[in-house]
C-alpha cells in the first residue's frame, strides 16, 4: 500500500498545502497531516472522495496493482519469478496452488520453482515440498502440451530432488530407471564417482561423452549450413575451429578414432569458409591437414570406440556416418558441397599430388 505516499505526490502536483488540501476535503490540516506521515488512514468515503479529487482510481491512489490471474499470465509469472530469483515467487505459487489445484502447468511450474530455490538456497522444505508437487503433475501429465516435458524429464527432476534431500543412492537409482537415450549417463556417471563407484561410473561417462560430443557436431554442422546460407563466413571459421579443436583432444597418441574422420571433414568445411572468405593460402594449408589427416584415418580406420581418448567399451556401441565409405570421401563432399569450381579444382590438385606420392 502506498496511500500516504500517493496523497503526498498528488496534493503536490496540483500545488496544494495540507491546509488547501484539507479545505478541499472538509478536514482538519492535522488530519491530512497524520495521512501523509502514516499516523492514521482516512476512512473509505474519504478515498473515495479524494479518488475523485484527484481523478484516479482507487487502486491507483492506494497503490495496489491489478494482476492478470488467469492462467497463461499466473505461468508466466512464475516463470519470470524464477530467472529473476525472486523468493516472492513461492507465495505466489502457493496462491495459484489454491486457484488452479488441478492444472498441470501450475503443479509444475509451482514444483520447478520451489526446485530451483531449493538448490539456490539448499532449504530441505523446499526440496520437500518440489517432490510433492512434481509426484502430483505426473498425475496431471495428460494434459501437458509441452514437448520439452515428458515423463521421463519429470522423474529426472524427482532425481535431482532426492540429490537436493541427501539421497544419492534413491537419486541414481531414479535416474536409471528412467535413463532413456542416456539423457542421465552424466548425472548417473558423476553421482557414482562421487561414490567411490569409479568402474561403473565410466561406463555411463563414456556413454555421456560420446552422446554429448555427437549431439554438439551435429549442432556445429547446423550452424554450419546457417552461416553458409547467410555468407557469414568468419563465423562459419569460427564454429568450425572450435569443432575441429575439440575432437583433436580425443585422441589417445598415434592411435586413429572415429573422431578423426569428423574431424578431417569439418577440416575441409574449415578451409572451404577460407577459401571463400578470400584466404587462399589458409585455405591450401587447412586442406593439406584435411588430407593428411583423413588418410591417417584411413590407413587404419577404426569405428571401436574404446579407441576414443576417455572412453572405455560399451556394450552394443556402434558407430555410423553418412559422410561416405573413407575419410577422404567425407573431406571432398565437405568441399563439393560449397559448389565452388576454384576450391574444387584445388582439392583435386592436392589429391593427385598425394596418388603421385603414393
Amino acid at each position: 500500500m502506498m496511500l500516504a505516499e500517493n496523497i503526498r505526490a498528488f496534493r503536490k502536483e496540483r500545488s496544494l498545502t495540507q491546509e488547501q488540501f484539507a479545505e478541499a476535503l472538509g478536514v482538519t490540516a492535522g488530519a491530512v497531516y497524520k495521512w501523509e506521515a502514516k499516523l492514521s488512514v482516512p476512512e473509505l468515503e474519504t478515498i473515495l472522495q479524494m479518488a475523485d479529487f484527484f481523478d484516479t482510481s482507487v487502486d491507483v491512489l492506494l497503490g495496489y496493482e491489478v494482476k492478470d490471474n488467469r492462467l497463461d499470465a499466473t505461468v508466466k509469472r512464475l516463470q519470470e519469478c524464477r530467472r529473476s530469483k525472486e523468493r516472492e515467487g513461492l507465495t505466489e505459487a502457493e496462491k495459484a496452488l489454491g486457484k488452479y489445484p488441478n492444472s498441470f502447468r501450475i503443479v509444475y511450474e509451482s514444483a520447478v520453482l520451489n526446485h530451483a530455490f531449493g538448490f539456490d538456497t539448499g532449504e530441505k522444505a523446499l526440496f520437500r515440498r518440489a517432490l510433492e508437487l512434481l509426484e502430483r503433475s505426473l498425475l496431471l501429465l495428460p494434459q501437458n502440451k509441452d514437448p520439452l516435458i515428458s515423463e521421463e524429464t519429470i522423474y529426472g527432476r524427482i532425481a535431482e530432488t532426492y540429490l537436493g534431500l541427501g539421497e544419492k543412492d534413491r537419486a541414481i537409482a531414479l535416474w536409471k530407471a528412467h535413463n532413456a537415450g542416456g539423457q542421465y549417463s552424466h548425472e548417473i556417471g558423476n553421482n557414482l564417482a562421487q561414490n567411490g563407484h569409479t568402474a561403473e561410473a565410466q561406463r555411463f561417462l563414456s556413454e555421456a561423452l560420446l552422446k554429448n560430443v555427437s549431439e554438439l557436431i551435429t549442432t556445429i554442422i547446423g550452424y554450419m549450413n546457417v552461416y553458409t546460407r547467410s555468407g557469414d563466413y568468419a563465423s562459419l571459421q569460427a564454429i568450425l575451429g572450435c569443432g575441429t579443436r575439440l575432437l583433436s583432444e580425443f585422441r589417445k597418441e598415434d592411435t586413429p578414432n572415429f573422431f578423426d574422420k569428423i574431424c578431417a571433414t569439418l577440416l575441409g568445411a574449415l578451409a572451404g569458409a577460407q577459401f571463400l572468405a578470400g584466404e587462399t593460402c589458409e585455405a591450401r594449408k587447412t586442406l593439406i591437414k584435411a588430407k593428411e589427416l583423413a588418410a591417417f584415418f584411413d590407413a587404419a580406420p577404426s569405428y571401436d570406440e574404446s579407441d576414443i581418448r576417455f572412453v572405455t567399451r560399451i556394450e552394443g556401441t556402434s558407430a555410423h556416418d553418412a559422410l561416405g565409405t573413407t575419410a577422404m570421401d567425407g573431406v571432398s563432399k565437405a568441399i563439393s558441397s560449397f559448389e565452388n569450381e576454384e576450391l574444387t579444382a584445388l582439392w583435386k590438385i592436392l589429391i593427385e599430388q598425394e596418388n603421385h606420392h603414393g
